[in-house]
């Protein structure tokens, strides 16, 4: 059940730029409040700044470099894009443990995954009255008042880092997830 909600939530990220925005920005440390800041004078602190031109977009979205990532080291596209019809529950559970165990390599890579929650699932745990919706989704009787306690059905993931790698090709090749492969002979 955990690794279909880790699907389901690559593909929500992957596909759905505002959803990945958030999480990136989850993701960032709070900007600390500059030393100094507080006694800069007035005056200074009402001048307008010079408008910079904003940067470039890059070239690459972090979703592209992620898939390729994964196509590279896991085959995840091959495997997801394959038809199984002629293929047995066997094989596909040998082609799949294989890809699960190399995607799950780069998701660590990039991104050190850990739990939300530490307890045991099926375990009863305490809801924080102040609860943010982002770090806890409350299913069943939902309407009572705080504190709310209940079963850990999954203990969530979140993200220690965010390291996806910098895109250094071609504008043109930007949005190849994976290259085309010819042996010359």
């Amino acid at each position: 059940m955990r690794w279909w909600l880790a699907v389901r939530a690559f593909f929500k990220i992957l596909f759905d730029g505002d959803f990945a925005g958030r999480v990136r920005q989850a993701d960032q440390p709070a900007a600390a409040p500059q030393i100094g800041a507080m006694a800069e004078p007035a005056a200074r602190r009402a001048a307008p700044e010079k408008a910079q031109a904003p940067a470039p977009p890059p070239a690459r979205s972090d979703a592209v470099a992620l898939l390729a990532a994964l196509q590279r080291e896991a085959r995840f596209v091959d495997i997801v894009s394959e038809s199984l019809d002629g293929y047995s529950d066997a094989q596909i559970g040998a082609a799949a443990r294989d890809v699960l165990r190399d995607a799950r390599k780069v998701i660590d890579r990039m991104f050190g995954l850990r739990p939300v929650v530490e307890s045991p699932e099926g375990q009863s745990i305490d809801v924080p009255v102040a609860y943010d919706a982002g770090r806890f989704r409350l299913t069943g009787n939902v309407a009572r008042q705080p504190p709310l306690s209940g079963e850990l059905v999954h203990g969530g993931w979140e993200a220690t880092r965010c390291d996806v790698p910098a895109w250094t090709g071609s504008r043109e090749a930007a949005l190849v997830v994976a290259p085309a492969e010819v042996q010359v002979g």
